[in-house]
């Protein structure tokens, strides 16, 4: 029998923080409450769900600010992320709120959840000629891609859909191959897979191979909350306005996004395709990032989401709820012990 979820996450989460906290560079300088040029290690996901911080980079929003991005490093999946979150040399994060929920159940990672950055951007896309409906899903010839077990697109729409349209558990998951989603989707290229469950842009970028999107997350999890601003316990307790100016930065490009949609798209277009380069390097990534990243893709990606930096603690708890109702985190708790809001209505 293989490893829980949790429990994956937490064998990942302790060997990046014994790999990658080696240097202890970061954590001599937390200790200088003086110090005005704190390096700041961020991460997001290689997804437009991080538009807004790709839109602070290129206008130079951040700089202006005064922040110091040291490391800035792009991952494949938020689960990913969310191990390679436990290194001492990144404290803030642009990342999925699942796999922020279980960095801090289950990896005991001391983290706060200090704004939104989107709600929905999860769908299913399916080849129509195989597959008219969700119970099709369950057919024995159905080939379906899916994140690991845990990872957002899993819960939110996998997991949700199981319960909302009744489909049969056990004759589903065995149809089920989990693979990334540039994976998932060079195999759709490739006649390989008849459906899949992705995030966003990637479910997009199906839909342009001539899949057919049957579900959204707006569609199984109404106002479910997608990514969020995480930063660790320590930044905020010792350097306080860092992270307030990280939520102002985050809300200004948050704002310019919803003003300028389509330079928007322009903008985190070419961030994710230049990453693509640099991040995919194998044959499957190749094929990937032949898939042509564009403008027009990210802009209809993008229409999928509510892009606001608005989080509802009501909402952070009925995932916390969810996530303990599949097993995916041992144990539930307050959304309030996760979310520090004070910065994000500030005039």
């Amino acid at each position: 029998m293989g490893l829980r979820p949790w429990a994956v996450i937490v064998v990942l989460a302790i060997i990046l923080a014994v790999v990658g906290g080696s240097s202890g560079t970061y954590a001599k300088q937390m200790e200088d409450p003086n110090s005005s040029t704190i390096p700041i290690g961020m991460a997001v996901e290689f997804m437009d769900h991080a538009a807004c911080a790709f839109v602070a980079r290129e206008m130079g929003w951040y700089k202006q600010e005064g922040l110091n991005i040291s490391v800035y490093e792009s991952y494949v999946t938020g689960m990913a992320l969310a191990a390679a979150f436990a290194r001492d040399d990144i404290q803030v994060a642009y990342m999925c709120l699942v796999p922020g929920i279980n960095l801090y159940a289950n990896a005991r990672v001391p983290i706060k959840i200090v704004a939104g950055t989107h709600k929905y951007g999860y769908g299913l896309v399916v080849n129509p000629e195989k597959i008219k409906t969700v119970k099709d899903l369950e057919n024995s010839d159905i080939r379906i891609g899916c994140v690991r077990e845990g990872g957002a697109v899993d819960v939110i729409v996998l997991n949700k859909m199981i319960d909302e349209y009744h489909i049969d558990k056990e004759k589903i998951s065995k149809n089920i191959r989990r693979m990334s989603p540039p994976k998932q989707v060079v195999a759709i290229k490739t006649g390989k897979l008849d459906a899949a469950f992705l995030p966003e842009q990637w479910a997009t970028m199906a839909e342009g191979l001539g899949c057919q999107m049957l579900l959204t997350s707006r569609d199984v999890w109404p106002e479910v909350q997608g990514s969020v601003l995480v930063v660790k316990e320590d930044l905020l307790h010792n350097h306080p306005e860092i992270v307030r100016k990280l939520v102002k930065v985050t809300k200004k490009a948050t704002d310019w996004i919803r003003q300028n949609p389509d330079s928007a798209a322009g903008i985190v277009a070419r961030h994710l395709s230049c990453t693509s380069k640099r991040l995919m390097p194998t044959r499957a990534g190749m094929l990937s990032a032949n898939l042509h990243i564009t403008p027009q893709t990210i802009s209809r990606s993008m229409k999928r989401m509510v892009i606001t930096t608005d989080l509802d603690p009501n909402v952070v708890q009925d995932m916390i709820d969810y996530m303990v109702s599949l097993g995916y985190i041992r144990a539930g708790f307050k959304a309030g012990h996760v979310l520090y809001l004070n910065y994000l209505y500030d005039k």
